[in-house]
């Protein structure tokens, strides 16, 4: 299935990103690629080792013609989403993902492709194992633990690198040069209930919202995509006005970083009820879809009996929840002042975990405006603490602020210019790149960032162009060989 990704141009490239997708790259869990790429290097006699965070380096000599020019780091990040349907058997631990080509499109069979950042993997390598492409001296920076938490970037030792110029490869529109991005919190909300058995005129109920597009939580955040956990929280906020219920369980979402696509709830409701709650539901469903049917059009609600014994929260504590969870922001929360239709404060609320008693939340807040990011994270603290939630900020990372006026900008613009007859937008995005991160340890270093066409990242709809990923590869090599020489 995945040779006919093999002979895709540029081969090179697409060569080592199928070999890339045939090891496991958990985040958090990146040693056998980290192996795989240490094997790659010691291949081509480069030298390599890796920092103490466990990020690895691969130093290459430049090309005769260009040793008068600047050092450049070439950036990606090795860990993937590991993101699937429920209705699809797959081990990120064990399995290569499965890969198949639509048209222009390479897509995965029911999961996260990877692409994101694995095609910024594949063209780094792709440079390294190169003979013919002009390039100064490269050193190749292959970052851990992007996707939760940034960990490998934040920890990046300061002497580690020597470059002036960093190109990250982590940008999903290829007509895009990305000069800055937004920074970044999580937040996880804790609390434990005491439980009560339900009383035997009670029935309970399992509704599940799914179907829903899903996404990355912050280059897509302004799209309106449904939330599964917002909706579910609507559905019982309705439901709770009207009949008498009691939540027993309520899980939702998965990554931090990714809009959640499928929530499910067990709820407590009267017996004699059931009819009806069964018509709101779909009341509620018909309403709600309208408003979905362009973005999510597979969006869907069911109503299904739950099976085996469930505790409920007490009245109180339920009808509290309900409250806290309604009051949490969720998507945009403000736009930016000085650049048009860039997002410039957002939260997901990415996960939601409540099960015997006991509940965890997570959100990841987001802005290119330091202060806005601590008033969010603030305001949504203080609707859980004051109702006895615990509170944690954590993994906060520094946004990227735009140098309009670098050489590599300037470099990149006329490079863009001549092989595409057109200007590139140059733009900053509401999402984390570890460019900010990486230059507040390197804060003279010049960074752009951009990359090939990649749709769907973090979710299992995710999709590489090919004619895009060819564009970029021509783009990348004549930004290399177009490096400036040392002042």
């Amino acid at each position: 299935m995945n040779n006919e990704i093999r002979v895709i141009e540029p081969s090179s490239l697409w060569n080592n990103f199928t070999d890339l997708n045939s090891v496991p790259r958990p985040s958090k869990r990146e040693e056998k690629v980290i192996d795989f790429l240490i094997q790659f290097a010691e291949k081509l006699n480069l030298n390599c080792f890796q920092d103490s965070i466990g990020n690895l380096i691969i130093n290459k000599p430049s090309t005769e013609d260009m040793k008068d020019c600047k050092t450049i780091v070439l950036q990606s990040h090795v860990d993937m989403v590991h993101e699937k349907n429920n209705d699809v058997e797959f081990d990120f631990e064990s399995s290569g993902i499965n890969m198949h080509i639509e048209g222009d499109w390479v897509k995965a069979k029911g999961t996260t492709l990877g692409a994101d950042n694995g095609l910024g993997v594949a063209s780094i390598m792709s440079i390294l194992q190169s003979t013919d492409i002009s390039h100064p001296e490269i050193e190749a920076l292959f970052t851990i633990d992007e996707e939760t938490g940034m960990t490998g970037a934040l920890n990046l030792g300061e002497d580690v690198l020597k470059g002036e110029i960093l190109l990250n490869l982590d940008t999903e529109e290829d007509d895009e040069i990305c000069i800055g991005c937004a920074g970044g919190v999580d937040i996880t909300i804790k609390k434990t209930y005491s439980t009560e058995y339900n009383n035997p005129e009670s029935t309970f109920i399992k509704i599940l919202v799914n179907g829903l597009t899903g996404g990355h939580s912050g280059a897509e955040i302004h799209k309106g995509l449904g939330n599964s956990n917002k909706i579910l929280i609507s559905l019982l906020k309705q439901l709770n006005s009207k009949y008498n219920t009691r939540i027993s369980e309520f899980v939702g979402g998965n990554l931090r970083n990714a809009i959640p696509r499928e929530s499910f709830l067990i709820i407590q409701i009267q017996t004699d009820d059931y009819s009806e709650i069964d018509k709101e539901i779909t009341s509620f469903f018909n309403s709600e879809k309208i408003n979905y049917k362009n973005l999510d059009p597979n969006f869907n609600i069911s109503l299904f009996d739950a099976k085996g014994e469930f505790k409920v929260l007490s009245k109180d504590d339920h009808q509290k929840l309900i409250e806290c969870l309604d009051a949490c922001p969720n998507g945009v929360f403000l736009m930016s002042k000085t650049i048009d239709d860039l997002v410039e404060t957002s939260n997901n609320l990415a996960n939601i975990v409540l099960k015997d008693g006991s509940i965890s939340i997570k959100c990841l807040t987001r802005s290119s405006v330091e202060n806005s990011k601590n008033e969010l994270s603030s305001l949504i603290s203080d609707v859980f603490k004051n109702q006895g939630f615990k509170v944690e900020l954590s993994g906060g990372y520094p946004g990227w602020e735009p140098n309009v006026n670098s050489s590599i900008l300037s470099v990149a613009v006329n490079c863009y210019k001549e092989i595409n007859n057109e200007s590139p937008k140059v733009n900053v995005i509401h999402a984390g790149l570890e460019c900010g991160i990486i230059g507040s340890h390197y804060p003279n270093m010049e960074m752009i960032s951009f990359g090939p066409t990649i749709l769907g990242a973090h979710s299992p709809d995710e999709k590489a162009s090919i004619s895009s990923t060819k564009k970029f590869w021509s783009f990348l090599i004549e930004i290399l060989k177009n490096i400036p020489k040392r002042d």
